[in-house]
C-alpha cells in the first residue's frame, strides 16, 4: 500500500497577502514497488496549477486554504506495480457556481475565489493522469515529465497546457481534451509527443498550437458541435492533410496553404502519402466553426 500523508498545516508557510498562507495539504509517497501512476484528479471549484517537482513523492499538493474551507476525497491503491491515485477537491462553504456565472456574465459581486491548489509531480515516474474540472482555471505545465496518457475534461473552467521548457520524456499515447462551455489552451504540442489528439468541442472555445515542427507523426482527431476549434499550423515544410466532414450550418476557415486534393480533403505541397512526421487531421464539425492558421 502506498504511504499517504494528509497534511492540514504541515511544513513551513509562505506568506502570499490576503489570501492566507500556503500550506502542505496532501502526499503520496513513492515506492520501490511502483513503477507507474495513474491519477484522478477532480477539482469542482477553485484555480488549479500543476507543475513538475524533482521531489520523488508521487503527489504534494500545496494550498493557501484552511482543512475546513474545502471538502475532499482521496484515495490510493497499489495494483501490481501501478498505482491509482483518485483525489476530488471541492471548495466547502463557497457561494457556489451561482455567484461564479453572475461575475462572469455580469461582472457584479465579488470574484468568486482567490483559493488555489498547487499540484507538484515527480519527474522520477510515469502518468497516466485524468484531470477534469468544473469551474475556475487550471494552468498545466507538463514540461519534462513523462505522461504516457493525458485526459483533460473541463466543463465551464478556462484551461491552459503548456511545457515552459523540456518535451515529453516518453512518446504519449493518446492526449485527449475535452470542452464543454469553457475554454482550452493547448501550446507546444510538438513537445507532448502524443501519436494521437483527440479533440472534443461543445459549446466552448479550443485552441491547438501544432506551431513547432512534430517530433513524430501525429494524428488529430477532432469534434465540434457549436462551440469553436482554432488550429496553428507549422511551417510550409511540415507536411499536413485535413479531412473534414462538415455541414451546411458550421464554418470552415482554411489556411491558404491547404489546397483541395479530394472531396472534403485539403493538404499542403509538402505532404505525400508516405510523409515522415506529418500532421494528419480527420476533424467533424456540425454548428460550429474550425479555423486553421
Amino acid at each position: 500500500m502506498l504511504r499517504l500523508v494528509v497534511l492540514a498545516c504541515i511544513g513551513s508557510s509562505v506568506a502570499v497577502g490576503v489570501s492566507g498562507q500556503i500550506k502542505k495539504q496532501f502526499s503520496v509517497e513513492k515506492t520501490e514497488k511502483c513503477n507507474q501512476v495513474e491519477l484522478r484528479l477532480h477539482a469542482k471549484t477553485g484555480n488549479c496549477f500543476i507543475r513538475p517537482s524533482q521531489n520523488d513523492d508521487i503527489l504534494n499538493i500545496y494550498s493557501n486554504q484552511d482543512a475546513d474551507e474545502y471538502a475532499h476525497s482521496f484515495s490510493n491503491e497499489l495494483k501490481g506495480s501501478k498505482c491509482l491515485v483518485n483525489l476530488s477537491l471541492e471548495q466547502d462553504g463557497q457561494r457556489g457556481v451561482s455567484q461564479k456565472i453572475s461575475y462572469n456574465l455580469f461582472g457584479s459581486g465579488e470574484r468568486p475565489s482567490d483559493k488555489f491548489w498547487k499540484v507538484y509531480l515527480t519527474e522520477s515516474i510515469s502518468y497516466s493522469l485524468d484531470l477534469d474540472y468544473g469551474l475556475g482555471n487550471a494552468n498545466i505545465d507538463l514540461s519534462g515529465l513523462s505522461i504516457n496518457k493525458l485526459k483533460i475534461n473541463t466543463g465551464s473552467a478556462d484551461v491552459n497546457i503548456s511545457y515552459s521548457g523540456q518535451e515529453n520524456k516518453v512518446d504519449m499515447d493518446t492526449f485527449r481534451v475535452k470542452v464543454d462551455m469553457g475554454s482550452l489552451h493547448a501550446r507546444q504540442l510538438n513537445m507532448a509527443r502524443s501519436k494521437v489528439v483527440l479533440a472534443d468541442v461543445g459549446f466552448g472555445n479550443m485552441y491547438l498550437d501544432f506551431s513547432d515542427k512534430p517530433m513524430i507523426n501525429n494524428h488529430v482527431i477532432g469534434k465540434v458541435g457549436a462551440g469553436n476549434l482554432v488550429i496553428h499550423l507549422p511551417a510550409d515544410d511540415v507536411p499536413v492533410v485535413v479531412t473534414i466532414n462538415d455541414s451546411w450550418l458550421c464554418s470552415i476557415n482554411l489556411s491558404r496553404t491547404l489546397k483541395k486534393v479530394a472531396p472534403n480533403k485539403y493538404a499542403n505541397d509538402a505532404y505525400a502519402k508516405d510523409s515522415k512526421n506529418a500532421l494528419v487531421f480527420d476533424l467533424d464539425v456540425s454548428m460550429g466553426k474550425i479555423v486553421f492558421k
